[in-house]
């Protein structure tokens, strides 16, 4: 079945949509862009997007849907790995509207939710009840129930509370055509033969029972495949479970009964190092008659930092529970000490515990990059065998790997055999595709004759699919065709998935980019220079798709603002991998949906609420930089074109400020006139509810040269550092240059003055202005002249990130880039490095505020902590954006996203903060916003202890 491409039959089916559904009808080439991927190898272009609001609304799309020969995907979070959340017809989104906890019943420990419910949300609303929803993928935070249930998903604690078919009791569902059927355990097939489109079905069952009782291996983890064994008579004849992990290829779920169970009130983590990955597979299964919650497995090569896991070259996590911490405490340490491990201990911190977690939860992202830099691939990503079987598998796997010349990094599920797995695929040339077939027909030969299934998690897709004959023969995968048959007659469910798949060479999302490198500004130095292997670093995996920042996180502030795929990092990222495709010549279903390439407005408009906050450049898994993608984008998008008046007055705000430095009493006065400080916002492209900040009457380096002419000083090298005189220092808050002057002088080091005019070049490179940017850079580095290599302490979050990674990387040739880089160090950094034995004022007050963006994604706050808790300042910094941004906050059409992100997790610890408390906020931005919208007066670090050494810097 393929969709019409004619745009008179395109126009007509979109009327009919919109007549018929309530919800959002979207046949633009935003929408189709943003939803030709998952995190799987494919893609495919869809017609467009519907958003239903009800079942009814489901049930209205597929009839209309049906009636135009249009075939039907249904889309949850979008994170499947075998490709079976694309389509070329209409995707379904059902995270928008069907998200609703429908009822949750404590007694009977069971939920019913639509399918759009982020699993989080269930397990947090049936948390205070003590329970949670058993099945847990890594991608817990944004998948859906209703992906879950489409895949059969599992994840880390399935050893103890199985798949979700195990905690599925009951799902109402529409097929294609818009009929609704409900499902349950217990309902014989002869029950259905009266229901339209349904019979066949019974008799389907009773001609093939020998086939249906012999053909199906015994696993933990078989997810392959349609579970028509859950249709036997002696095993209730479960519909609801042999809906689980279909795929979407036979219906649509609108509403699911799902199991509750009870949560341990403690955990503990019981980590076990092993010789290697296979010594600990063959252990694994000797930890099960112990009742863990978890027998996870991972091996050092995917581990970057060892982050205080034990001795050894692979490890065991297995997780156990307990009424009370000393319960789940000792049930882990008799887990230890029954396992044969080279080296182990007992992990009871729950902040320690998390940290292992995520080590363990990012490793879907974290394994796409070998260690040495090159793109590893899902493909084989979750093939499963008999626990007992593992060790052997994986010494066979790695022979397999090495024969091919690949490589891969094993983890996973070990206590129920299931092995992830990211390998080194070439998929950009014909012969590396080759290579990837004949390895995945001899890897799937491997796994059947170890007895085991295809899929141990993420389904079939169009990864395995087509290699389903090797695993269940050729008799019963025409079974599954006809059962296909029986609930979707049209074809018109998710074609191409699982019944008559295409190859799984076909469809590849990398064959559609440009075969050359395509011409940029920033040097990419992590993808080889190459734009196109920077957006192909995003693989899918969405988690910056969460509601919530993780911790101290900050990925995607936009994405929580709004809620919309449009404007998290892996929307964003999707649309430039459509602007790339789009300019690669392309034709019908491979072309690139966005075809104006840097001149596109649906990339812009997708970019603009991006607030570069670098939070992707840590938080993402795989490393995705949107902040300088956006950069590059804006730099091409507007080159020889007028630029919107933001980017020429914020976007060269260090020339301005350093022009009306001279006037800052009069211009401050004037700011203050209401209807002149419109006009000029106005003017400038300025938020009309953003206050204009005060100019300082002196300039930080004005009073440091003040300062120095007081006497003559000679210092040794290592005694001297340059306070940077970043622009908001210099002009905007220069009491912080002087109290790090204090500080530094307290701690027996000395500041130098700064030659006059530099700057890193923040704004010109956050408003794409890379011209510019380059010759400010440059201009800046000859000024240094023999002072390049003296440390910088830069007080200024975002200028010490852009002087640390977006300098060397717009001049990668100017070895003085890379030296000035190197350089440079936040206040607490220096300290710590040149002044060690240097003790703080004790101010022993607790503190509250948040992290920079810039500061948390690139510098890191591990000295800033280090520094605050010797000093006796007490609390922990939220995570998060503070929304300002920069000039992101203070540009026209910004200010609800900017107050939205403010509201999430910064004003609300501010305003809950005790009566005494010390509000920190190293960044200009994050004072700026703290006081325009909380009427809050936030210090940098350095003020508060400067003031507690006493006397003022004067």
């Amino acid at each position: 079945m393929a969709a019409p491409q004619n745009p008179t039959e395109r126009a007509e089916l979109a009327q009919a949509l919109r007549t018929a559904v309530r919800g959002e009808v979207d046949l633009g080439a935003t929408a189709r862009a943003l939803t030709t991927m998952d995190a799987s190898n494919y893609r495919r272009v869809p017609m467009g997007v519907v958003a239903p609001r009800d079942a009814d609304d489901v049930a209205a799309a597929l009839a209309v849907c049906r009636a135009h020969g249009v075939p039907v995907v249904p889309r949850g979070g979008g994170t499947s790995i075998a490709g079976q959340a694309t389509g070329t017809g209409i995707v379904l989104d059902l995270t928008r509207h069907l998200r609703k906890i429908v009822e949750l019943d404590p007694v009977a420990r069971t939920a019913v939710v639509q399918p759009g419910v982020i699993l989080d949300e269930l397990r947090t609303a049936a948390a205070p009840h003590g329970l949670t929803f058993g099945p847990d993928p890594s991608t817990h935070s944004r998948c859906t129930l209703g992906g879950m249930i489409g895949n059969n998903s599992c994840g880390a604690h399935s050893v103890a509370w199985g798949t979700t078919a195990d905690n599925t009791h009951a799902l109402t569902v529409t097929r294609y055509g818009g009929d609704t059927l409900r499902l349950a355990r217990g309902t014989a097939p002869e029950a259905l033969t009266g229901l339209p489109g349904l019979p066949g079905l019974p008799e389907l069952i009773r001609a093939n029972l020998a086939l249906l009782r012999t053909r199906f291996p015994e696993l933990p983890r078989r997810i392959s495949g349609y579970a028509l064994d859950a249709l036997l008579p002696e095993r209730g004849t479960d519909l609801a479970r042999a809906f689980c992990g279909s795929e979407g290829t036979l219906g649509v779920v609108t509403e699911a009964t799902v199991r509750l169970v009870e949560a341990p009130a403690a955990r503990a983590l019981a980590v076990l190092g092993y010789a290697d990955e296979a010594a600990a597979a063959e252990a694994a299964p000797g930890l099960l008659p112990h009742h863990p919650l978890t027998v996870e497995g991972m091996a050092a090569d995917l581990v970057r930092e060892p982050a205080g896991l034990p001795r050894g070259g692979a490890w065991l996590f297995a997780e156990t529970g307990g009424a009370t911490p000393a319960e789940a405490r000792a049930h882990a340490e008799r887990i230890l000490r029954a396992a044969d491990a080279l080296d182990g201990t007992v992990v009871t911190d729950p902040a320690g515990q998390r940290a292992l977690w995520r080590i363990r939860e990012d490793a879907a992202g974290t394994a796409t990059r070998m260690p040495d830099g090159t793109e590893a691939w899902p493909g084989w990503e979750d093939c499963a065998v008999p626990p007992a079987r593992l060790g052997p598998y994986l010494r066979d796997f790695r022979a397999l790997l090495a024969e091919h010349r690949l490589r891969g990094t094993p983890y996973g599920h070990f206590g129920d055999g299931c092995i992830h797995v990211r390998i080194d695929f070439d998929l950009l040339s014909p012969p590396g595709v080759a290579r990837f077939r004949r390895f995945s027909e001899e890897l799937a030969d491997l796994v059947v004759a170890h007895g085991g299934s295809l899929s141990g998690e993420h389904g079939d897709g169009q990864a395995r699919a087509e290699l389903l004959p090797r695993m269940y023969g050729d008799e019963l995968v025409a079974l599954f065709a006809r059962f296909k048959d029986i609930w979707d007659p049209d074809g018109g469910m998710n074609p191409g998935i699982l019944a008559r798949p295409a190859r799984l060479d076909e469809n590849l999302r990398f064959d559609v980019l440009p075969k050359r490198p395509v011409d940029v500004e920033f040097g990419y130095p992590h993808d080889g220079g190459d734009f196109s292997a920077a957006v192909r670093r995003c693989v899918g995996v969405a988690k910056c798709r969460t509601a919530e920042p993780a911790g101290t996180g900050v990925m995607c502030p936009s994405f929580r603002a709004t809620g919309e795929e449009a404007h998290s990092t892996r929307g964003r990222a999707r649309l430039l991998h459509e602007m790339l495709a789009g300019g690669a010549g392309g034709a019908g279903d491979t072309a690139g949906v966005i075809t104006d390439g840097w001149r596109s407005t649906e990339v812009r408009d997708a970019l603009d609420l991006c607030l570069s906050c670098k939070g992707c450049r840590t938080d993402c898994p795989v490393g995705v930089d949107m902040a300088t993608y956006k950069a590059e984008f804006l730099h091409h998008h507007y080159r020889r074109r007028l630029r919107p008046a933001s980017h020429y007055t914020m976007g060269r705000l260090p020339t301005w400020l350093r022009l009306a430095s001279r006037f800052a009493p009069a211009l401050n006065a004037l700011a203050r006139v209401r209807l002149l400080a419109a006009l000029a916002k106005r003017l400038a492209g300025i938020a009309p509810e953003r206050g204009i900040p005060v100019l300082a009457r002196e300039t930080f380096t004005r009073w440091l040269n003040r300062r120095w002419g007081k006497g003559t000083f000679i210092f040794s090298n290592d005694e001297v550092a340059m306070v940077w005189p970043d622009t908001f220092t210099e002009h905007l808050s220069p009491e912080v240059g002087r109290a790090a002057v204090r500080v530094l002088e307290a701690a027996g080091r000395h500041s130098i003055p700064a030659g006059r005019g530099l700057c890193c070049g923040l704004t010109y490179v956050s408003t794409g202005q890379l011209g510019k940017a380059r010759k400010v850079m440059r201009r800046t580095l000859d000024r240094l002249g023999s002072t390049l290599g003296t440390p910088v302490v830069v007080l200024e979050p975002s200028c010490a990130a852009t002087l640390r990674t977006d300098l060397p990387e717009l001049l990668p040739d100017d070895p003085r880039s890379a030296e000035l880089a190197s350089s440079v160090r936040t206040l607490a950094q220096y300290l710590e490095e040149y002044a060690p034995d240097w003790q703080p004022p004790r101010l022993d007050r607790p503190v509250v505020g948040q992290t920079h963006c810039h500061q948390h994604a690139i510098l890191g706050d591990a000295a800033e902590r280090r520094l605050r808790e010797r000093a006796g300042l007490t609390g922990e910094l939220s995570g998060g954006c503070c929304g300002l941004a920069g000039n992101f906050g203070f540009e026209r059409g910004h200010w609800d996203v900017s107050v939205a992100c403010a509201e999430e997790t910064l004003l609300p610890a501010v305003r809950a903060a005790e009566p005494g408390t010390d509000v920190l906020a190293d960044g200009f931005s994050c004072r700026t916003q703290l006081e325009q919208l909380g009427g809050v007066r936030a210090r940098h670090l350095v003020e508060v202890l400067a003031e507690g050494l006493g006397e003022g810097t004067e």
